[in-house]
């Protein structure tokens, strides 16, 4: 797993695809979810839109942490196509689409975030933008 940490920017490759790993839709956090943000959403709906924002934000979080001075710039072109059920478990992955260095210290990697259900059809999709550090 060391090897996955302080990954810079010129390690990063346009076209490469990085996987985010697994999150389970579980019933009790659905629940809750509903109780406390979206009280008039039915829980046979699936997971509500935030929900899934959430479980992505987490993933990407957790994955993206290890690029050397990460910081997420701009998240764009949300996309909610299906409300998984409770029980599905859901993949992660980030494309990369683009890279621009910003100065001697950094630079802006662009990706395609997306969750995909068990069936591998898409749940969530977006566009990041995140500063990356230069290797000195």
């Amino acid at each position: 797993m060391d090897e996955l940490l302080n990954i810079h920017f010129e390690q990063i490759e346009v076209g490469q695809v990085i996987s985010l790993g697994v999150v389970a839709v579980d019933e009790a956090s659905v629940k809750i979810y509903i109780e406390r943000f979206l009280p008039s959403w039915n829980d046979s709906y699936g997971a509500p839109d935030g929900m899934l924002y959430a479980l992505w934000s987490r993933l990407s979080f957790e994955a993206c942490r290890r690029w050397s001075g990460f910081k997420m710039l701009a998240v764009d072109g949300v996309r909610y196509l299906r409300n998984p059920p409770a029980g599905e478990l859901l993949r992660g992955r980030v494309t990369i689409m683009g890279k621009d260095p910003v100065g001697d210290n950094k630079g802006v990697v662009i990706a395609q975030q997306d969750m995909l259900d068990e069936a591998g059809r898409l749940v969530f999709s977006c566009l990041t933008r995140a500063l990356v550090a230069r290797q000195s």
